[in-house]
């Protein structure tokens, strides 16, 4: 068994062409939140990934085996919720209010531009249709928000934009994945 202990986070550092070519290992949400498990690569090797405590794999991550092997992670598409608005009753604001009481639940939620995914759950999925939103049954890759307080806050997504608006002068701490405003009076 080839034994994995390394992660790469979105394969930061490493030339595209070695990751595209890196053989792949799928995975489901409930196995990617794990840091100990055993499970088979697109090459047919079987592998024992042991992570550090509390490491959540993402799709596009990269694990490093004790031979120098590189494997891709892929979100596998799994059974999920998908949440719209109801376009004759609604308003994407909908949106924003389930994602509010979902989160006061501690319910993983993937949050995309035009919908919210989730894992099933036929109480929730009751409570969204209360609230007039659209409940679609889908086989999908699910890659929840990681949390405000998490690590790996983001999971990979880049952070360029500008801050500054009339009269302020920003100063950028990305320490940590923040991104902090200072202005000047």
């Amino acid at each position: 068994m080839l034994t994995i202990n390394k992660l790469i986070s979105a394969g930061r550092g490493l030339a595209p062409v070695l990751v595209k070519r890196a053989a792949t290992l799928e995975l489901g949400w409930d196995v990617r939140q794990k840091s100990r498990f055993e499970a088979t690569d697109s090459a047919g090797r079987r592998v024992g990934v042991f992570l550090p405590r509390g490491s959540v794999l993402r799709g596009g991550d990269v694990l490093v085996a004790d031979d120098g092997s590189l494997l891709r992670v892929l979100a596998a598409p799994q059974p999920v919720l998908q949440v719209t608005a109801c376009p004759a009753h609604g308003s994407p604001l909908d949106l924003l209010r389930a994602a509010y009481h979902l989160g006061n639940r501690h319910v993983g939620l993937e949050l995309q531009p035009e919908r919210l995914q989730l894992e099933p759950d036929h109480v929730l999925a009751e409570l969204l249709r209360a609230m007039h939103l659209i409940i679609t049954e889908a086989d999908a890759p699910f890659e929840p928000e990681a949390g405000a307080y998490a690590a790996a806050a983001g999971h990979g997504r880049s952070h360029d934009h500008a801050h500054d608006g009339p009269g302020e002068s920003p100063t950028h701490d990305h320490a940590h994945g923040r991104c902090l405003l200072y202005t000047s009076d």
